[in-house]
């Protein structure tokens, strides 16, 4: 069957098909990335389309983050501690380099503490300062981030490393951080501060691309197969035998003879 398939005739057409996989299987691969960001786009406007809701309801202090909470819209109402606020650098927004101003918020009633991203500025010099006056600021929930060990001048962290803020701060911990997209009253105005849309979620898939990703992958293999297939059938009619070949006919009956010969008259 390797002589049949080494036919050019087969060559040829193999070769086409292999072009025809290769289409296929990337294809494929481009419907499951479709897949995974339609999936995070879906989670993300999910999450959002949520009403906010109170801090506390959704997570407690020094209570493990599930990741569920991940992008709930929540709000907190309480007072800035203007003399923790810290900035964390290497941070981007629409394609520039900056720094997230991050305050810490005491809620109002618990007296908990709450790492709230108030924004991002291009310099430290830009970043204002929060007055303690309260405020009431609505944002989504985010997960402590990995530690860093980047040096970064006073007054930086190189990330919002929960771990290390709990023994800077003496109250109770959120074991979560805010990044806000509105204050009441807002203190942002008339200063550099940007807010900052919310994170993508991670990666989930929308079943439907997938469908589409496995049905161009069963279409590769079919073209492999449906070449397999004729292959197969060029050779088992290259070893048939013929039905005219003359060999093969049967031998003609023979006819009897008599070994007495006939009386004399």
């Amino acid at each position: 069957m390797i002589r049949t398939a080494l036919k050019p005739r087969w060559l040829g057409l193999l070769a086409l098909v292999v072009l025809v996989v290769l289409a296929f299987t990337r294809l494929g691969l481009w419907q499951l990335d479709v897949s995974k960001d339609q999936g995070a786009k879906k989670a993300l406007a999910e999450a959002q389309a949520q009403p906010a809701a109170p801090l506390h309801e959704i997570v407690r202090p020094h209570a493990a983050f599930e990741g569920v909470m991940s992008n709930r819209r929540v709000e907190v109402t309480g007072a800035y501690d203007p003399s923790g606020q810290f900035l964390v650098p290497q941070r981007l927004l629409g394609g520039r380099t900056g720094y997230w101003v991050v305050t810490p918020l005491d809620e109002q009633g618990t007296r908990a503490r709450v790492a709230v991203v108030r924004g991002f500025v291009a310099s430290p010099a830009a970043a204002p300062a929060a007055p303690r006056s309260t405020v009431t600021v609505t944002g989504t929930l985010a997960p402590g981030e990995s530690p860093s060990d980047a040096a970064v001048p006073a007054g930086q962290l190189g990330s919002i490393d929960l771990a290390v803020l709990v023994n800077r701060w003496p109250q109770d911990l959120y074991n979560a951080f805010v990044l806000a997209g509105s204050e009441r009253p807002d203190l942002a105005a008339g200063t550099a501060l940007e807010r900052i849309p919310p994170p993508q979620p991670e990666s989930q898939l929308n079943v439907r691309n997938v469908a589409y990703a496995l049905q161009w992958w069963v279409f590769a293999a079919f073209a492999v197969y449906l070449w397999w297939r004729m292959v197969r059938d060029d050779h088992r009619s290259g070893i048939r035998p013929d039905p005219t070949d003359d060999n093969d006919d049967p031998a003609p009956e023979e006819r009897p003879t008599d070994d007495h010969p006939a009386p004399a008259l």
